[in-house]
């Protein structure tokens, strides 16, 4: 198995047969970890019915001897420590126990992070909808107003094809950057584009990385979590801080 993007491509093809073949007016799709959510989008570029996505949101932080741990970047660095011999078996047993202790995602900014991410950004998700945790009362809103919107967008519909265009994949890459997200968002945004019959490049991601500061310090490469960036405001007041550098007529 060299790669995974078999299955990604299987579930989008899955998802978009399962689209087609049901008579709903509207649809919610509902994922999470890294590639449910890339393959849904690549789904919703071609549906012919409205689709918005809600995500199942990141897990909420714990401890371990005073020490503030999440999946799942912490993981693999404590088992590193116990592979060295710095920690024992009841020590990596106990961290175990701290490291996913609620519902939801991983939550630093991985792959499904950042998809959840560029869904908002690209306008497939209500605003807000990336970053709440799993377990809160914010999810639960968000996906209830989801569900109302979808039942809005039944009786006034709005495809994804008439929203997915190449200034809005140029505002996802661009926030891309800013949130110092996956380097496998390249790689699925490049796939969500192809189905959306949108020319988007690497050339394209590196332009605009190169004018794009980066915003948060979020672990894999700072030091922060998800629920700190929802807490400080979530996409929405990061795209407020990028709006000299997007396209706001998209």
């Amino acid at each position: 198995s060299p790669t995974s993007m078999l299955f990604r491509n299987l579930l989008a093809m899955e998802t978009e047969e399962l689209i087609r073949a049901q008579p709903m007016d509207a649809v919610v799709l509902i994922g999470g970890c890294d590639k449910t959510v890339p393959a849904q989008m690549m789904a919703a570029a071609v549906s012919e019915v409205p689709v918005i996505l809600e995500v199942t949101g990141p897990m909420i932080t714990n401890s371990w001897q005073g020490e503030r741990l999440g999946a799942c970047t912490d993981c693999r660095r404590m088992w590193a420590k116990y592979r060295a011999g710095d920690i024992g078996e009841s020590e990596v047993s106990a961290v175990e126990g701290a490291l996913a202790t609620t519902s939801g995602t991983c939550m630093v900014m991985g792959t499904a992070s950042t998809m959840a991410c560029m869904a908002e950004a690209l306008g497939l998700m209500l605003p807000g909808g990336a970053t709440p945790p799993s377990p809160t009362g914010a999810r639960l809103r968000h996906a209830t107003e989801t569900g109302r919107w979808a039942a809005e967008l039944a009786h006034n519909p709005v495809t994804p094809s008439q929203i997915l265009d190449r200034a809005g994949f140029l505002n996802a890459i661009r926030v891309l950057a800013a949130i110092g997200g996956s380097t496998n968002a390249i790689v699925h945004l490049l796939a969500v584009a192809r189905r959306a019959k949108v020319d988007i490049t690497l050339r394209d991601f590196d332009l605009v990385a190169a004018q794009t500061p980066l915003l948060l310090d979020l672990k894999p490469s700072g030091s922060g979590y998800m629920e700190d960036f929802d807490q400080a405001g979530g996409l929405p007041t990061l795209m407020k801080e990028l709006a000299p550098l997007l396209d706001l007529e998209h």
